[in-house]
């Protein structure tokens, strides 16, 4: 017997929604488990995600995720995601070390903070091409740019080895790497942890993640801090005249803003007079000791026993570095001024040491030991941009980069130069529009001076997304991490309760480097035009040796003398060395750091000296002393239990410590370091 239509057509309906419910994907989930409990009561899992969205019930991949569960789950309002830039960074360290210092009480209070790994980084089914770390080694060059054409074939050389190596050895994950496959993923951890919309918080490389985010998911946007602007149009195309003929970091004019920051601390410099050893005239200054070195390199003998020649490319790099991070701005003139003096080898190592240190990151524990940095950074910025094949166009365009925007022009243009042959595909980029309205505004935030990112990316995103914020600190370096309280402040209550600082804000930094005002704010107003691009790209993706043939070794533990404010913390391992005494001067980093209560600062005298060694707020109030006489040769280590002259508990937050030594033979020495108190 033949059914009546309408029992076909229910019969038929019937079969179709059996069909969607079994092509429905389910709700993604996540197993958590307790992890890293000595640094936070933490928990870690991972995510099965698509390999490639075009086919989502085919292969999957490994997200590595780690969460610090809110602190006040009655009044929790959700998940803080975080990404720390790059490309290529790792969101769970992020999460794992600075997540519980980044963000106050408040914020932790009422929100899980989750950080993770993007696809093919580090955890998270990493993009390896190399079967151990040694095999690296040739793709490393002696130089962090090159300059002569010998140097620019040996360039070639060595991107090609990498090129290689990834087609014959990288898995299918070297063609999903886009940042909008990342945001599709960070779609997926958003619904896994239950939240109906994304509370995040990028920085650098980050805020490009957080657009291409905001253009895919605009519903889905709760509140939205990019910190550190990158411009999208030209991080990934281009303009008409600036596109794909130019390398993606010549388009993006990050030496406009390096050189910017790099004028700043010459203006600074003079200005603070005592205060900065590497003035008056520090611009001629430096521009007499780049051009020295372009003749004769000068041989650094450091701590660890190894000699470097220090080079003009080296120069121009440090002092790429440098701008990052205004807090070592101090110990960079310090180094300029020793370097431009002749002083002598092991002098020069141990200030260059000492800079490095204060540039350091956390040192990391429990993490494999093949980090990909190396194929991480290609696989990312490759994926997402438009780039020249020919090498030719990477030696014009630095040329050309260098004439208009001065010493960073060829350091930035070559560090992309690895996409004119890379092997990873594209084809699920996301190219714009970047004009979406978002459910709720944007926070957008920058300094004046970013050598990576410059403030004219966080303007031209800014003009771009309909609904958004920006909040201007009139300061220098790379994102507006710890500069301004204001700032930070402003950031606090839009996360909790999406207040918005006024139109056209614009904060001061909180210290002022070599003690001279800004003059900054009026600038603010100036600082118009067209974004022609900003990437944000960490010092790191300076090409160098590999770490250990001339990086300075770990510090070595140290005996103590008692102090004002401290306590003596003995070393057998420092007495044994105490005798022979160090090559130099130097301030080590304090460790723990973060720390809560108690952390360890260590510091070196190559012979009798005055020593004082002082920490003080970001203001520049002193609240303890903790050396301060004579002190004989050798290494020592102070205890320091976070509390002032009066043994009363300061309060959690960032600090400076401070070292100024002076000997009869050696002159006088001074370093800062900073550290993170959390309790």
């Amino acid at each position: 017997m033949n059914r009546p239509p309408s029992v076909l057509l229910a019969w038929a309906m019937l079969a179709l929604l059996a069909a969607t419910a079994q092509a429905a994907p389910s709700k993604p989930t996540i197993s958590w488990s307790p992890c890293y409990r000595d640094v936070c009561p933490c928990e870690c899992g991972t995510l099965q995600v698509p390999l490639d969205y075009d086919h989502p019930t085919g292969a999957t991949i490994s997200i590595a995720v780690l969460r610090e569960p809110a602190r006040d789950p009655a009044h929790r309002i959700g998940s803080l995601f975080l990404n720390p830039g790059g490309p290529g960074g790792s969101g769970f360290e992020f999460a794992l070390y600075a997540g519980q210092v980044l963000y106050s009480s408040e914020i932790r209070n009422r929100f899980d903070i989750v950080g993770f790994d993007p696809r093919g980084i580090e955890s998270s089914d990493p993009l390896r091409c190399f079967g151990n770390p040694r095999q690296w080694i040739p793709y490393f060059t002696p130089f962090p740019f090159p300059i002569t054409a010998d140097e620019q074939a040996a360039w070639e050389t060595s991107d090609r080895y990498l090129d290689g190596q990834c087609d014959q050895r990288a898995s299918r994950i070297i063609d999903h790497m886009s940042t909008a496959e990342v945001a599709r993923d960070l779609d997926l951890l958003r619904q896994a942890v239950g939240d109906d919309q994304l509370t995040y918080a990028g920085y650098s490389y980050g805020s490009y993640l957080g657009v291409t985010y905001a253009n895919l998911f605009p519903d889905k946007v709760r509140a939205m801090i990019l910190d550190g602007v990158l411009d999208p149009i030209a991080w990934s195309t281009g303009v008409p005249g600036d596109g794909p003929d130019v390398p993606i970091t010549t388009r993006i004019h990050s030496a406009a803003g390096a050189q910017a920051t790099l004028d700043e601390f010459f203006r600074l410099c003079d200005a603070g007079g005592s205060n900065c050893s590497f003035g008056p005239g520090a611009s001629s200054r430096f521009a007499a000791l780049a051009n020295k070195l372009k003749g004769s390199p000068v041989p650094v003998l450091l701590p660890n026993g190894a000699t470097i020649q220090f080079t003009y490319p080296l120069l121009i790099a440090y002092t790429l570095g440098t701008m990052y991070d205004s807090f070592a701005w101090w110990p960079f003139a310090d180094f300029l001024a020793a370097l431009e003096a002749a002083a002598p080898p092991a002098a020069l190592g141990t200030r260059l040491d000492g800079l490095w240190r204060s540039l350091g990151f956390m040192s990391k524990r429990g993490f494999p030991q093949y980090q990909n940095d190396v194929e991480g950074f290609p696989g990312v910025i490759c994926a997402d941009s438009d780039n020249p094949d020919s090498y030719a166009a990477w030696s014009a365009a630095s040329a050309a980069e260098e004439a208009r925007f001065g010493y960073f022009g060829p350091i930035w243009t070559w560090s992309s130069s690895i996409c004119a042959a890379w092997p990873g595909g594209q084809t699920d980029r996301y190219v714009g529009p970047f004009t979406a309205r978002t459910a709720h505004p944007v926070l957008l935030m920058n300094t004046l001076y970013d050598p990576a990112t410059r403030y004219e990316g966080a303007q031209t995103v800014a003009s771009l997304l309909p609904n958004s914020r920006l909040l201007t600190v009139a300061g220098w370096g790379h994102t507006t991490l710890f500069l301004s309280a204001q700032a930070t402040e402003a950031a606090i209550r839009y996360l909790v309760d999406g207040t918005l600082p006024p139109p056209g804000t614009v904060f001061p930094q909180d210290f002022v480097p070599f003690g001279a005002p800004p003059g900054l704010v009026a600038k603010s107003a100036a600082a118009t035009g067209k974004a022609l691009l900003t990437p944000v790209l960490v010092p790191d993706f300076v090409r160098r040796l590999p770490k250990g043939k001339d990086a300075s070794g770990e510090a070595i533990e140290a005996s103590s003398s008692p102090a004002t404010g401290a306590q003596a913390s003995p070393d057998p391992a420092a007495e044994q060395t105490e005798g022979a005494g160090p090559n130099g001067f130097e301030l080590m980093p304090n460790y723990p750091n973060p720390f809560g209560p108690t952390t360890t600062i260590r510091f070196a005298v190559p012979e009798k000296s005055h020593v004082r060694l002082s920490v003080y707020t970001l203001l520049g109030q002193e609240v303890a002393r903790l050396v301060d006489g004579e002190v004989g040769p050798g290494l020592r280590s102070i205890q320091w239990k976070a509390v002032d002259r009066n043994g009363r508990a300061l309060p959690p937050g960032v600090y400076v410590y401070r070292m100024r030594a002076t000997s009869l033979t050696t002159g006088e020495f001074h370093q800062v370091g900073k550290m993170i108190l959390t309790r």
